[in-house]
């Protein structure tokens, strides 16, 4: 083990936290100030909830001795310090690192794949439904699909490249509020005689805040998926961390500015709340291949995604007619299967356009429609059995009012 390997994991691990921040920053401030309450309370359930439900059952069902390559054995000796002896049972030499820096880093990114869908179910969803959903969500959805690749499931003997989650935790988080966005049914007044109409969110200095805070925790996301920061003749560890800094970032910036300007191009404005998205598009696509790809390959990364998720928001609105209120679906879903896919033509050995053949991009697409697919079909018997049994919508009344009050009892803003 290396001291500064797990000190680097660890803070990276704190500024994925932090990115818990940064999406209730950007869910508040693209929504109705009515409902900013419930959001922020949302967000806090995500991480809090999802901290121990991952503690407790989804660590071992994503890391624990594998089962027929699709999932890891239950072991509850993870509680307390036996956490320690629980590691030694993992049959992979995944990590150099302390158990509880691992658990710890792991925790963090389940957290996130919880949070994703609040925004595409946002306005209208039960405090306590959503409760449950996030709890199911962490402690078994996540894992289990997380496993297939991280863990040494049936996706990592096939080679499948997802290095810090596009799909894995991204488009999982995406997938699951896709589907929760349909069984709910859109806000109301958001579709008049069929067209779509714009609901405006209330504050987008907040949404921007949470932008650049989100920015900010990817560079703990995606270099400390490296799990290492060791200096030595036989490590290349401080060389790919600086090098996926460098990746993940031109990949944002390149989204932003293709979102600004296509959109400055289609619709005479240069607008601001889409161009936010377009940095998170890019953000959210060069996550799988960051490792792997150059820095000229993270730009064309950025750019395809920036471009894309602009006809994607619009597919959902206006021909879905999903209501969407922050474009979760697009940013993580969209974004984060199109970051995967990718890596098949832009891996610097492995890729089509470096001469490695369609095997890796074929391998790519089986990944991302798989998890796609899995997640979409355990997510709809949990939301429509959820739905059955406790209701997911809000009354009308509640609605219109805003969930601050009817829901928690006050408003933030007074």
């Amino acid at each position: 083990m290396y001291t500064l390997d797990n000190l680097w994991v660890l803070i990276a691990g704190i500024l994925v936290f932090f990115m818990q921040a940064g999406f209730a920053m950007v869910e508040v401030g693209f929504t109705r100030a009515k409902n900013a309450g419930n959001i922020l309370m949302k967000n806090f359930v995500d991480f809090c909830i999802g901290s121990l439900s991952f503690f407790f059952v989804g660590f071992s069902l994503m890391y624990g001795t594998d089962i027929v390559g699709i999932i890891g054995t239950l072991d509850l000796s993870i509680v307390g310090d036996s956490v320690i002896e629980f590691e030694k049972t993992v049959p992979l030499e995944r990590t150099g690192l302390n158990p509880f820096t691992d658990v710890w880093f792991q925790s963090v990114f389940a957290a996130t794949a919880a949070t994703i869908l609040s925004g595409a179910m946002a306005g209208r969803t039960k405090f306590g439904s959503y409760i449950l959903i996030t709890l199911v969500l962490t402690a078994i959805i996540y894992p289990i699909q997380g496993h297939w690749t991280w863990g040494g499931g049936w996706l990592s003997k096939l080679g499948f490249h997802d290095f810090a989650g596009s799909t894995i935790v991204h488009s999982v988080g995406a997938w699951a509020g896709l589907v929760g966005a349909v069984i709910l049914g859109p806000r109301l007044g958001k579709y008049v005689k069929g067209k779509s109409q714009a609901i405006p969110g209330h504050n987008l200095v907040l949404g921007a805040l949470g932008v650049f805070i989100l920015w900010l925790g990817w560079f703990g996301f995606n270099p400390g998926s490296e799990l290492a920061f060791s200096v030595g003749e036989d490590s290349d560890s401080v060389l790919n961390v600086a090098k996926i800094f460098i990746t993940t970032n031109l990949s944002a910036a390149t989204g932003f500015l293709a979102t600004l300007f296509v959109t400055w191009i289609r619709y005479k404005k240069a607008d601001l709340s889409m161009s936010l998205n377009g940095a998170l598009a890019g953000l959210v696509a060069i996550t799988a291949g960051c490792n792997v790809v150059s820095p000229g390959g993270a730009i064309m990364i950025g750019l395809i995604a920036g471009v894309v998720l602009i006809f994607s928001v619009e597919f959902i609105d206006k021909v879905l007619k999903v209501d969407d209120p922050v474009g979760a679906i697009s940013v993580h879903g969209t974004s984060g299967a199109i970051g995967t896919l990718l890596v098949g033509l832009f891996h610097t050995t492995e890729g089509l356009f470096y001469g490695g053949g369609m095997n890796q991009l074929f391998i790519q697409f089986i990944g991302v429609f798989s998890i796609m697919a899995f997640t979409i079909i355990v997510s709809y018997v949990l939301l429509k059995g959820i739905n059955a049994i406790f209701g997911l919508r809000v009354s009308r009344v509640t609605e219109i009012e805003g969930l601050d009050i009817h829901e928690h009892g006050q408003s933030v803003y007074n």
